[in-house]
């Protein structure tokens, strides 16, 4: 009764996803509990989260156009616009987490006979390895050259700047330093700037189902564990609907 009543006040100031992994969370923990037998039962196991269905993502997406124009816009003259260049395209090609970029090593682009791979560090620890586009590929190969870094293996493959010395520190970008970024640079390009770096996922899985790709593929690449989940990414239907709703003239 307890954690119902918990549930419920929260529903009244806190949205429904966020209540709901409030209640995972809480199963989770009382689940230890039963394991290691302080508690008899879980008591959180019958309680019922708000119902949240959703089937399109609220992610903001780039046309091809858009994506394009945000990477030539990039001033690579100096290693800092390099670093920025290959980040937005390992995550657009790729279409990884931009955690899992961020936390890549040097060591985790590799050859793999004639072609090169990444190797993400995805969330619960589990590594996820895919193939590089060549034009992914040919941004990093030029900011792992400026940038000096292809001898230390083991250390981090995307690094902050001192400053505005457009020096590279030995530090790894966060999430916060690349959202920063983006923002920046999709300010420079004069796009919408509140595109995240979740954005960049979402474009690159939207321009390969436009381009004839399969939902199950994008699913592998993308690492996620259900194609629902990659379905949330697909635009593919947006311009369908705006067409159909243009033909109503009034």
């Amino acid at each position: 009764m307890l954690v119902a009543a918990y549930i419920e006040e929260l529903q009244r100031s806190q949205s429904a996803p966020t209540v709901k992994q409030h209640l995972a969370a809480i199963r989770m923990l009382f689940d230890y509990l039963v394991v290691r037998q302080v508690i008899p039962m879980n008591p959180a196991a019958s309680v019922r989260g708000p119902k949240y269905v959703i089937k399109r993502g609220k992610t903001p997406v780039l046309s091809a156009t858009d994506a394009r124009r945000l990477l030539d816009s990039i001033d690579v003259s100096q290693v800092v616009g390099l670093r920025d260049r290959a980040l937005i395209a390992l995550m657009v090609y790729s279409f990884a987490r931009v955690s899992a970029a961020v936390n890549m090593r040097v060591e985790d682009y590799y050859a793999n006979g004639k072609r090169w791979w990444i190797r993400l560090h995805e969330k619960g620890g589990k590594f996820h390895e895919v193939p590089v586009h060549h034009n992914a590929e040919a941004y990093l190969d030029a900011y792992i050259a400026a940038a000096g870094i292809s001898d230390d293996r083991r250390g981090p493959l995307f690094r902050t700047a001192e400053g505005k010395t457009k020096v590279l520190t030995t530090r790894a970008m966060t999430r916060n330093d690349a959202l920063r970024m983006i923002k920046r640079r999709a300010a420079d390009a004069g796009l919408a700037v509140n595109i995240s770096c979740h954005t960049s996922r979402a474009t690159g899985i939207t321009a390969y189902l436009e381009n004839g790709g399969t939902i199950e593929n994008a699913q592998a690449i993308a690492a996620h564990e259900s194609p629902r989940t990659t379905k949330l990414y697909d635009r593919t239907t947006d311009q369908i609907t705006l067409d159909e709703i243009e033909r109503i003239t009034i």
